[in-house]
C-alpha cells in the first residue's frame, strides 16, 4: 500500500494568486491595513504561520477572534477571487489523479497549508477535490511538519475506518513544490517527491535532496512506475 499526500498550489494548480489576493482585501476591509502582504512569504507555509507573521508586522493582536475573524472573511470572499483570478491545474495533474484513483494499492490525500474547506474550494472549483480522501491542512499549525504529521495520523484514521485495520507497513510519498515540502516527507519518514512547478529553482529544490525532482507531473509513467513497486 502506498500514501501519497500532495501540496496543492504550485504543485497541482496555479490559482493565480486568489489566496494572496484574498489575504490582501481582509487585511484592508477588517484590519485597515492597505498593502499588508508585502514582504511576507507564502510559498510551502501554512495559512496559520503567514497570519501570524502578518498579524506581527502590522501590530495587530494574535488573538482567536481576530484569527475568527480572518478564516470566515476567508472562506466567504475566496470562490469569488478563484473565478477573478486566471489560474489552472498544473500539467499533467488530471492524467495522474485519475490513474492512482483508479488503485485500489494507492491512497490520495492532502498535505497543504491551506484551510480545510480553503482546499476544498481550491480543488472543487477546478474538479480535483473528490480524488482526495484526508488530509493534513493549515488551520490549526504554525509549522507544516506538524501538519504532514497530522495528515499520517489521518490517513491511518481512514485505513482503519475503512480497512478494519490501518497498514503500519505503507510506504509514505509527500509531492510538492517547496523545500518545506520536502521537509515535511522527512519529518514523518516518507519519500519526496518535488516538482519545478511553484516558485523555487531546480539549484533551490536540488539542495533539499527530494528523492525525485520533477519539471512537472507529465511523466506519468515513471511515477506510476513507483508506486508499482510491491510495499
Amino acid at each position: 500500500m502506498h500514501i501519497c499526500l500532495f501540496d496543492i498550489d504550485g504543485t497541482l494548480i496555479r490559482s493565480g494568486g486568489a489566496g494572496q489576493g484574498t489575504f490582501e482585501v481582509i487585511l484592508e476591509q477588517h484590519f485597515g491595513i492597505v498593502e499588508g502582504c508585502e514582504g511576507v512569504s507564502f510559498s510551502g507555509r501554512t495559512d496559520r504561520a503567514i497570519l501570524r507573521d502578518l498579524f506581527a508586522r502590522h501590530a495587530i493582536e494574535d488573538s482567536e477572534d481576530n484569527w475568527n475573524t480572518f478564516r470566515e472573511a476567508y472562506l466567504e470572499l475566496l470562490p469569488q477571487k478563484m473565478s477573478e483570478r486566471p489560474g489552472w491545474v498544473l500539467p499533467g495533474v488530471v492524467e495522474l489523479l485519475a490513474e492512482l484513483t483508479a488503485r485500489d494499492d494507492v491512497l490520495l490525500g492532502l498535505l497543504t497549508g491551506n484551510l480545510a474547506e480553503g482546499a476544498r474550494l481550491k480543488l472543487s472549483h477546478y474538479g480535483l477535490f473528490d480524488h482526495f480522501r484526508f488530509g493534513g491542512f493549515g488551520d490549526v499549525h504554525v509549522d507544516r511538519n506538524d501538519v504532514a504529521r497530522d495528515a499520517l495520523a489521518n490517513a491511518r484514521a481512514y485505513q482503519e475506518e475503512t480497512n478494519g485495520s490501518s497498514n503500519g507497513d505503507a510506504e509514505v510519498w509527500v509531492i510538492g513544490d517547496t523545500p518545506l515540502d520536502v521537509a515535511a516527507a522527512r519529518a514523518i519518514d516518507a519519500r519526496a517527491i518535488a516538482v519545478l512547478t511553484g516558485w523555487h529553482s531546480r539549484e533551490r529544490l536540488g539542495v533539499t535532496e527530494p528523492d525525485l525532482l520533477l519539471d512537472d507531473l507529465t511523466d506519468t509513467e515513471t511515477l506510476l512506475a513507483l508506486w508499482d513497486q510491491p510495499v
